[in-house]
This record gives C-alpha cells, structure tokens and sequence, in this order.
C-alpha cells in the first residue's frame, strides 16, 4: 500500500548533486599513481574461518594453555592465527589507497525528501492504526495480559511509551538482542531463535548462523588471537584473579592499571590519564564533577547519551548548538558571551565545547582545526570524545588530532574508550595532570566504582604496545592502514549500488540510510538470511524519520569478507527497496 501510495501521490525528489565520473584516461593516470593493495590478514576463506570459529573445542579444565599447541590433530584457533601475525610482521606498511580528492562524491545528507518523508508518516500511521485497533479489541474481547500487572508491582512503562513498547518496537524487537556463542571476529556466530507470533518470549534452536561480522566494534581485529596480546592478558589474569573487588582509591589499582594510564597518557599525548571501568561511565562520571553552576556547556545535537547524562548529573548550564553546524556553534558561544548568566548577566566562570571524534550514527568526522579556531577565538575549554577516532584515525591510530593536524595541546581534555579499537573495556580521561588529580578523587566512579579488570587492562595495553611497534612487529601500523582502506572500499562499492552512504571515507563506521520503520526489520532480517551480522537503529537512538543501518568495519576483514557482505547487501537492496541515491523514476 505505501509503494502504491508513493508512486502514485508523491512528486519525485531532486536527484543529489553528483561529480562528473573520470574518464578512462583521467582514472588510469589516477590508479598509476596509488600505492600496492594492502596485504590481505589471512588467506582463509569464510566457510574455513566459520568452521573454525564454530568448532573448535574448548580447552579442558585445568589444562596448561600452551598444551594444546603441541597436541596433534586439529590445530586449534590460536596456534592457526599465530602463522598469520607472523606474516603480517614480515610485511612493509603501505598508505591506505584513498581516492583522489577531485573524484570523491559529496557527503551525503541525512534528511528525508519529502516522498520519503511522507512515505514514512504512512508507514507509522499504518502502524499506530493497527496497534489502535487491536487495543480497543483488547479492551472488549480479550484481557491483554501485558496490561494487567503483577499484584503488588507497579507498571514499568505508561501512555505513550507502554504503547510504544508493546505495538510498534516488540512487532520488530527479534532484530535486537541476538545471542552469539563466538569471540567477535570476522566471522560471528549468531545463535538462532524462535518467538511466538507476538515476539513476547524467545527460544534458542540449538543452531549457529555463521555470518560476517558488520556489528561489533572491532576496528583494530584486536579480539582476534594475537598470540603475545593472549599470552599477556593469560599471564594478568593468573596475577591478579578475576576482578579487584574494590574501587581505585581503596586498594583496586593494580600496576597493570597504573602502566596503562601512563602509556595511554603518552599515546594521546597529555600529561596523564585517569582509567575507568566502562566507556559509558567515563563521561558520565568524569563530566559530573568537571562543572560548577558558572560553567556553560555548549554541546552539539548529536553527542552521544553518555556525554547527555554527564551533564545532566553536573550543576553545569548547558546549550545545544546543530550537529557539526560550526557556524552555529560560533553563534551559540558568541551569544552566550554577550548575554552572559540568566538572570544576573554575568559573565561565565568558563565555557566548554563537547564535541565528538567521530560521531556513531553519522560516520562524520568531527572538523577539528575549526572547531579549535573558534575555541581559542573565545577563549573557551574543549573536551573531545575519541571514543570511535581513537585507534581509527591517524596514521599511527592517534585519533582525531592526528588525523586533522592538531597539536593535543590545543584540546583540553581528550576522552576516549578501550573498546573498539583495542578489543577490551573501559574508558579514560586524559589531561593536564592537576586535572587528573583532581578527577581520580572527586569523579564518583573512582571513588566507589569497581575498577578495570586487570586482564582487561592487560588487553588495552599490550593493544596499544602493538599499535605503537613496541613488540618489535608491524601489525599495529598494518591493522590501521588496512581499517581504512576497508571502509572506504566498502564505502564507495556501497555508493556505486546507489545506497545512500553517510560520512567520510576514512571513517570506520558506515551509515545506510533506511528511512521507514518495516524497511529497517526487513533489513536486518534479510541480512541475517544471506549470513551478514548488520546493526540497524531507528527511534528513539535516531530521529523518528532517519533509521538506518550501521556497519561496523574492521582490519581484520578480507577483502573477499567484504565483497560477501557488499554482494549480500545489494541483494537486500533489492527485496527491501533502499537505493534512495537513485533518481526517483529508476528506484525500486
């Protein structure tokens, strides 16, 4: 009925402004002047790395973890990704291949056309209709039971948001939540479930879909086996056991932790770093105490929730520019200034600047040298989340300040997370060392928090050692050049196909724009089918009308892994309808 309603009522939208394609000439000059194709992680096939990853025993308890190398038999895991660290040592480190600049397509835009936009406002009146419908046959027929609570308990949700829950997200909610049963590699295993019509319980089958792994923020291939980052985090935890059972300042800070807040100060380039458990903690617990209530926060659209709550927590004021808009960031500040204070007018104590390296739903990289300009024009603080940049950017994985050119200096606190680039958990601050002090004694979560897991830790640590060359190899700078070349492969192969690609090619994380809210199940479930992991994310994470589809892109995928997932994507294309860069008259 929508497709009907569309073709028929809506005008068709503008066609997005595209460069003029090379000629044959223009693109052979071009291709003569790039740099060899980067080496390829390993030479396994998918059907070979799914059988490993979905076979391959446990260890038995109590045995020593260097016995099964030698055992005979199936090599396991471990031992056949050591022959592969090794190759990649041996290796040179070459430039990612980056198009040339006058050949690049311009950035997409995320805002619906107006058939879109009305063919989505179909689409949820349809579907509010029919949830109307069945609630007032609920009402008179039959009982629905998820309206009747247990006695002596108060309903979870109310109104809009009950509503919400049961008739629109739950017809769609097998798309979220899916078990897996493998470490998140190239190839995940996805555990297989069945659900009742209504979607209100699951039940595993008992099988594993091996897929190729689109989900996990993985950048870096650090979850994989690198047999001296294994045998590290083996050694930390027969050290310090499963967990320090107590915060940092009360006997939790192991010297695993301390080494990795000194290295991680020295990778970012500040004087020190203050360590936290998880990355979503490290803002809202680190911003809380950083803001007195003369201090104004100037915050874009889009900063992540943990940033949002930070705030909220603090006594800090705060005001929201649009998302990467530096005009109206310049705008907000330059205001602020002049109005000063509400009420009394006077001029603020400080203003901060909270920004994002790489923001998670666009794929946008953040413009770092504007965004100091305006900072040291105003004389403002700048706080950085590197969450997704860190690892991901830079030639020597540095993140947002060495991609742009930046001195660290000018940033004034940098925040970032273990847990993409670096196959762990947990987040830090790093900063002026006062600063630091400062935030380890009056930040709740080094107070009272437990702290990282010293194998975790060990993780982090011997991650970033291998990003720097201090094990005496090349896979760290080989894991970064091959990131990028990646993500701009399957960036541009994905624009080819006339799929509408938001951000910048550099950028590990690659949005698809989905749009309507049956579109986005459809996607992720056909998907699933052709053996490809995919993240999709609608409301309320995004505006109700930009749902999309992120792709999540690592160092460890093959080049065939990614022409697999492109070739399953663009079958999906097809069956869903999401060649939104296709002029309207041609699109399916």
């Amino acid at each position: 009925t929508v497709s009907v309603l569309y073709w028929l009522v809506v005008p068709p939208p503008s066609a997005p402004s595209l460069v003029a394609m090379p000629t044959a000439v223009e693109l052979a000059a071009h291709n003569a002047k790039l740099p060899p194709p980067l080496p390829e992680p390993a030479a396994e096939d998918f059907e070979s790395a799914c059988s490993d990853e979905l076979s391959t025993p446990p260890t038995a308890p109590g045995t020593p973890r260097n016995a099964s190398l030698a055992a005979p038999g199936k090599v396991p895991n471990f031992a056949a990704r050591a022959s592969v660290a090794a190759d990649l040592a041996t290796k040179e480190a070459t430039k990612p291949t980056r198009a040339a600049k006058a050949h690049e397509a311009p950035e997409a835009e995320a805002a619906p056309s107006m058939g879109i936009f009305i063919a989505t406002i179909i689409g949820y009146i349809t579907m509010i209709g029919w949830g109307l419908i069945r609630e007032g046959f609920r009402a008179v027929f039959v009982a629905d039971p998820d309206l009747q609570p247990t006695e002596g308990f108060a309903k979870l949700a109310t109104g809009a948001t009950d509503f919400f829950s049961r008739r629109v997200y739950r017809r769609i909610r097998d798309c979220w939540n899916r078990p897996i049963n493998t470490r998140a590699g190239r190839v995940i295993g996805v555990m297989e479930r069945k659900s009742d019509p209504g979607n209100r319980k699951f039940e595993l089958t008992g099988n594993t879909i091996p897929c190729v792994n689109l989900a996990s923020y993985n950048y870096l291939g650090f979850s994989e086996d690198i047999p001296s980052v294994t045998e590290d985090n083996l050694t930390a935890l027969e050290q310090y056991g499963t967990g320090a059972c107590a915060s940092s300042q009360e006997g939790g800070q192991s010297q695993v932790l301390k080494e990795l807040e000194v290295e991680t100060a020295q990778f970012v380039g500040k004087e020190a770093a203050v360590v936290y458990a998880m990355g979503f903690v490290t803002n809202f617990s680190g911003l809380a105490p950083l803001f007195c209530d003369q201090t104004l926060v100037v915050s874009d659209s889009l900063n992540h929730a943990s940033l949002v709550l930070g705030i909220r927590a603090s006594v800090g004021r705060v005001k929201v520019f649009k998302h990467n808009d530096l005009g109206s960031l310049e705008r907000t500040v330059r205001r602020s200034i002049i109005d000063g204070q509400p009420r009394t007018h006077r001029k603020w104590k400080r203003i901060v600047i909270l920004v994002e390296g790489i923001y998670s739903m666009e794929g946008e990289i953040l413009d770092l040298p504007r965004v100091v300009e305006i900072k040291k024009k105003y004389r403002c603080l700048l706080y950085v989340d590197e969450a997704h940049s860190i690892g991901a950017l830079g030639a020597t994985g540095r993140g947002v300040c060495e991609h742009c050119g930046v001195d660290p200096a000018d940033v004034d606190l940098l925040m970032g997370t273990y847990t993409k680039s670096f196959g762990s958990i947990g987040g830090y601050i790093a900063g002026p060392a006062k600063l630091i002090a400062d935030l380890k004694r009056y930040s709740g979560a080094s107070l009272v928090g437990d702290t990282l897991h010293s194998a975790a830790a060990q993780q982090a640590l011997s991650s970033l050692k291998v990003m720097q060359g201090k094990d005496g190899t090349t896979i760290g700078r080989d894991k970064i050049a091959r990131l990028k070349d990646n993500a701009s492969f399957i960036r541009e192969e994905l624009r080819k196909r006339d799929m509408l690609v938001l951000g910048e090619s550099e950028s590990p994380v690659v949005p698809v724009m989905v749009y309507e809210y049956h579109k986005l199940a459809m996607f992720s479930r056909e998907c699933l089918k052709r053996n490809v992991a995919v993240v999709v994310v609608g409301y309320p994470a995004t505006d109700p009308f930009e749902m999309r589809a992120r792709l999540c892109i690592s160092a460890a995928h093959t080049r065939a892994d990614m022409q697999r997932a492109i070739d399953a994507i663009d079958a999906v294309a097809d069956v869903v309808g999401v060649r939104y860069a296709l002029p309207w008259p041609f699109r399916k």
